[in-house]
């Protein structure tokens, strides 16, 4: 790691994250037009971005920045890959690491493990579907798509959501920081499927104004709010493909599966790009 690359995580330590999460928010959902059209003028720029997929092609369409950011695509823009044993990439995004849950923990990334029950908000008895799984952590962007899609038919029978800090969750703090998932606020969606258990954890991250699902609407802000848990009392039913959330600026999803439930492609690499409905593994026992 670089000097410049420690100086970079040094100051997210002694930043006040949440509060500069809180001053994005608002700053991104502001309505002034000479704001918003700035933002979204200076982003798409920056990053390059067109909107030849968006359902709204023009730019001052759109009534915020918020509102440009997790922008919907027009229906055919990301096909889905409707095979039965098909699990699909359930957003837009690069691969940071995939691989088995060995011992109840994920890779971070080189040399850096975390706890998988920890990241999930339950204790080893729940953690017991998982283990011996799978897991695929996918790093979104600020020039991704940023709606949050199912990757395979299932059953919402859970939510938890864990407060923690808003490190950025860039490559370099991923390095640089052991636990980082861990550390930063996220909720844990848990699902019943035909292979058995499948969890999705939305990450948050600095500049993260809020993260939402169509279940609970905005979860955050307030940050730092106090952990909860919600078990469905009639499990909920996701077709694969439906949109399930979405971030307000970018962060990660990691995807969790249980003993036998997923084979991913060979080509699930860290560092490959994906997009939401492409195959990134084959279903056990499916076809």
């Amino acid at each position: 790691m670089t000097a410049k690359q420690r100086a970079f995580v040094w100051l997210q330590r002694v930043l006040p994250t949440l509060w500069l999460s809180q001053l994005a928010h608002l700053v991104t959902r502001s309505q002034r037009p000479w704001l918003k059209r700035r933002l979204i003028t200076r982003f798409m720029t920056h990053f390059g971005i067109s909107l030849e997929e968006a359902r709204l092609r023009d730019a001052d369409a759109y009534v915020s920045f918020n509102h440009f950011f997790t922008r919907a695509l027009l229906a055919n823009a990301r096909p889905l890959d409707t095979a039965a044993d098909a699990l699909v990439s359930p957003v837009d995004g690069t691969v940071s690491e995939a691989g088995p849950i060995e011992e109840g923990r994920l890779i971070q990334a080189k040399g850096i493990r975390y706890s998988a029950a920890d990241l999930l908000g339950v204790d080893t008895v729940g953690l017991g579907t998982f283990l011996g799984g799978e897991f695929a952590t996918l790093y979104l962007s600020p020039s991704d798509y940023h709606r949050i899609h199912m990757p395979m038919d299932g059953r919402l029978v859970a939510m938890h959501f864990e407060p923690g800090r808003l490190f950025s969750v860039n490559p370099t703090t991923v390095a640089g920081i052991p636990g980082v998932f861990n550390r930063n606020e996220r909720l844990a969606l848990l699902f019943d499927t035909a292979v058995g258990p499948l969890a999705l954890v939305l990450v948050g991250a600095i500049f993260v104004g809020s993260i939402e699902t169509r279940w609970t609407g905005v979860v955050t802000p307030p940050h730092g709010q106090r952990a909860w848990k919600k078990t469905m009392e009639t499990p909920l039913p996701v077709s694969k493909g439906e949109e399930i959330g979405r971030f307000n600026m970018g962060s990660t999803v990691i995807l969790l599966s249980g003993a036998g439930a997923v084979e991913w492609i060979d080509s699930l690499v860290a560092g490959t790009s994906v997009r939401m409905g492409q195959r990134v593994g084959t279903l056990g026992g499916l076809q």
